[in-house]
């Protein structure tokens, strides 16, 4: 009998046994999150200082999920131009990856999926903003194992709208992975950085 797991309960150590699942330990695997990045025009600082005050004026009191979506990824994601073409967006989309050999299934619910399958975005599913990225981390590696085009590179962002860290996988043989550095609204600049992240895996993807 086919076993069927959540992909929100789903852990590293169940991703690693079943899907052989491997950091990297290439430092130069993932250098799109450092190399390369783009320079943001002062419209697009003045638009991230706006973002950021929105963000801290609303976390006095909890802030649900959709509220992170609204406030801080929507104008991120807008200002690395994914709602233009070529790119396009779906939300909520149900995903499953089977194991053959092991007769298991993992399903879930994405909630922002953009840019020709390439990228995913993880908004961490809890009643307010605020919890550790780890949690996230899982649930965005399984779903980009079900990336349907295994002969390119994926990448992921998990936010609880405070914080942010980026994925990046390849699955051919064996599907690799690894993590950028995590990036807080609360520091200096940081929000900067991870707008200019997001337009460099755009511009990357273009060409």
């Amino acid at each position: 009998m086919t076993q069927i797991n959540q992909a929100e309960k789903i852990n590293l150590y169940d991703l690693e046994k079943n899907f052989k699942l491997r950091l990297s330990d290439d430092n130069e695997f993932f250098s799109e999150w450092k190399k390369d990045l783009p320079q943001l025009t002062e419209i697009e600082k003045q638009n991230l200082n706006r973002v950021k005050a929105s963000y801290l004026n609303l976390t006095k009191r909890p802030m649900l999920e959709d509220m992170v979506k609204m406030v801080v990824l929507s104008p991120l994601l807008s200002d690395a131009g994914f709602y233009l073409p070529p790119f396009y967006s779906t939300t909520e989309s149900s995903v499953e990856i089977i194991n053959e050999q092991e007769d298991l299934k993992i399903r879930g619910k994405i909630d922002v999926l953009v840019l020709q399958d390439q990228l995913w975005i993880i908004v961490i599913e809890s009643k307010q903003a605020g919890f550790s990225l780890e949690v996230g981390i899982p649930q965005a590696l399984a779903y980009m194992l079900a990336n349907p085009h295994p002969d390119k590179p994926v990448f992921g962002l998990v936010t609880n709208g405070g914080n942010f860290i980026f994925l990046k996988m390849i699955r051919k043989e064996q599907p690799i992975y690894a993590l950028s550095d995590e990036f807080t609204i609360r520091r200096e600049n940081d929000l900067y950085i991870v707008l200019k992240i997001l337009k460099r895996l755009g511009q990357s993807f273009i060409i």
